[in-house]
């Protein structure tokens, strides 16, 4: 039995959400909330930061942290009906570089933007957001070059997609990409994929915590 811990809001928890929806495995989800005491010390024995997600597998003994790692478990021990990542081994790593890409340039740069909001000190907002602005707009360039032509990232669909719907979803929140028709086209066709709209309807009652909420498309809220 495998059992997910993360939270509805959190990029990386949909990141795993979507694999798990896409190969039809069966999970309990554990909802965590770190503002609770017995969570934090949950999560502290999964993971070494004490972050979210983390999942467990108590059939074989082993327990990930890493929304990366988790997703190339579940595509090896539990496949659906078609496999997450390339078997062959040079796809597979162009496929790990692209995923990395969605989480090192486009969600930890995003996140950037949200965390000098809420937590930095009065006055640095701005100069974070540009900062972080030129930093999206050059990896929007990378990806509208890649991705013209092309229906998914590497042919199907897969571990990239799984990253790539989140972060654009909350990136393309505070730094629109519009004027990248590639792209564009593409986050249309993440939104459309079934997987991704159940996690996106699972986190719709928790996205008023989101700091930016007069940025937030109508299309997103319902």
């Amino acid at each position: 039995m495998l059992t997910f811990y993360g939270h509805p809001l959190s990029s990386y928890s949909q990141k795993v959400l979507i694999a798990l929806y896409e190969t039809g495995v069966p999970f309990t989800f554990r909802q965590i909330d770190l503002d609770k005491d017995d969570d934090r010390a949950l999560m502290a024995s999964i993971e070494p930061m004490g972050r979210m997600p983390g999942l467990q597998d108590s059939a074989r003994g082993v327990i990930l942290s890493q929304s990366s790692v988790m997703i190339e478990y579940i595509d090896r021990h539990y496949p659906g009906p078609h496999r997450l990542l390339p078997q062959d081994p040079d796809q597979a790593l162009l496929a790990r570089q692209w995923a990395r890409f969605f989480d090192f340039q486009i969600m930890q740069v995003m996140q950037q933007i949200v965390d000098a909001r809420l937590f930095m000190a009065e006055g640095a907002e701005p100069q974070v957001t540009a900062f972080a602005h030129g930093k999206l707009d050059l990896a929007y360039a990378a990806l509208d070059q890649h991705l013209t032509g092309r229906e998914w990232a590497l042919g199907d669909y897969g571990v990239v997609e799984c990253a790539a719907s989140p972060s654009l979803f909350y990136a393309g929140i505070l730094r629109p990409f519009d004027d990248y028709p590639a792209l564009s086209d593409y986050f249309e066709r993440l939104l459309e994929r079934p997987s991704f709209h159940r996690a996106r309807i699972d986190a719709l009652p928790y996205l008023g915590w989101f700091p930016f909420q007069d940025l937030i498309p109508a299309r997103f809220l319902t």
